[in-house]
């Protein structure tokens, strides 16, 4: 699995504007929805029940909202850069502006753990994550993404 895999030049939001946790998911459903077939409430459900459990915020300053959604055939994923950094109750407690959304199907426990992992993976590199932020273009985010877990490729 690469992170191609998991998302399209279409799932990139290179300014996204929050100013707090619960407007980013809010937003990043309105944009991901059409894009996964849902409806864009079923989806910010899903991301809020999780983040009820403990914050997705992983350190870094980048977070990783997820969660299981009915009706998916393959993981997906929304990758989301913000304008501004937002309190996400991250374990370092450092405010996230680096977002990677990822929806895996119902019953893929073995995919779902992968594809957290390749993402996870990807965004605890120091590096990516400083030219992620050096960029506010959506396709050169994409590029980045995409570029930098081909050569991480386990």
């Amino acid at each position: 699995m690469k992170i191609a895999d998991l998302i399209t030049p279409a799932a990139i939001a290179a300014n996204l504007k929050a100013s707090n946790k619960k407007q980013a998911i809010q937003d990043l459903a309105k944009r991901a929805a059409p894009l996964f077939g849902c409806e864009e409430r079923t989806l910010f459900d899903i991301l809020m029940e999780r983040e009820r459990l403990g914050s997705t915020g992983i350190g870094n300053g980048v977070a990783v909202p997820h969660g299981r959604l009915p009706g998916l055939t393959a993981p997906r994923g929304f990758f989301a850069r913000l304008e501004k950094p937002i309190d996400f109750e991250a374990v370092d407690n450092r405010p996230v502006d680096l977002i990677f959304l990822l929806l895996t199907p119902e019953g893929a426990g073995g995919d779902h753990l992968k594809a957290l992992a390749l993402v996870s993976r990807l965004l605890r590199d120091r590096t990516t994550c400083e030219k992620l932020r050096g960029t506010d273009r959506a396709d050169a985010l994409y590029a980045l993404l995409v570029d930098r877990s081909a050569s991480h490729a386990a």
